[in-house]
């Protein structure tokens, strides 16, 4: 991802934040066959407050990547979306698109199989926590068997990143008052609304204007 210094995203307290609403990570590495990406839901190390990532993969999804040999790029994309160039007014403008992304990458470490079960513990307590009547992993009708018998099919891994680019394209180039008729029309209720965009882009430009007092 082109780095741009208007756009950096460098705050690791911000970039935990945006992987920790965007769990749902896209993890790519280049092998003897080529390209290859996969799709996973992915967590902030509960131990760790830094960038480190813990998650699992399907097998044989780890051999695919080379897990534990090879360097892979983990990808989690926040809000995002279309930007009209009638918003910016009477001026000469072309469409473009909004979006917050992180990169993380580097080797990851192979998660022993008790490390595994925590991490696909916590997985499960994540999502299914919300739901009005949770079914957790250890509850029946699952029993010991079962669980040990799914999470041997899996393999989890640990990602402490050797490599952070993070950037959060908002408008920030903008006058203040585009930013704001921007975000009115992905508040609104027209083609490209988008509110989950329109709140990131007032949370990074309210912490632009305290910044600059």
């Amino acid at each position: 991802m082109r780095q741009n210094p208007s756009f950096t995203l460098a705050d690791v307290a911000e970039i935990r934040r945006v992987i920790e609403a965007n769990p749902w990570a896209t993890i790519m590495s280049s092998g003897p066959d080529g390209l290859v990406a996969s799709h996973y839901a992915v967590l902030l190390d509960d131990d760790r407050d830094d960038l480190t990532i813990v998650g699992h993969v399907g097998r044989p999804d780890d051999q695919i990547h080379g897990m534990g040999e090879r360097e892979m790029l983990v990808v989690f994309q926040g809000p995002h979306g279309y930007i009209s160039p009638g918003w910016y007014g009477d001026v000469q403008a072309v469409p473009t698109w909004n979006y917050t992304a992180v990169h993380l990458s580097g080797v990851p470490e192979i998660l022993s199989a008790e490390e595994n079960l925590e991490v696909l513990d916590r997985l499960v307590q994540r999502f299914e926590g919300r739901m009005p009547d949770p079914r957790l992993m250890w509850e029946r009708p699952n029993d010991e068997t079962f669980v040990n018998r799914l999470a041997a099919g899996t393999v989890g891994f640990r990602l402490s990143p050797a490599r952070v680019v993070a950037k959060r394209k908002l408008s920030q180039n903008k006058p203040t008052q585009t930013v704001e008729t921007i975000i009115a029309e992905l508040e609104g209720d027209g083609p490209y609304a988008q509110p989950g965009l329109a709140q990131e882009m007032r949370r990074a430009h309210d912490a632009i204007a305290e910044a600059r007092r």
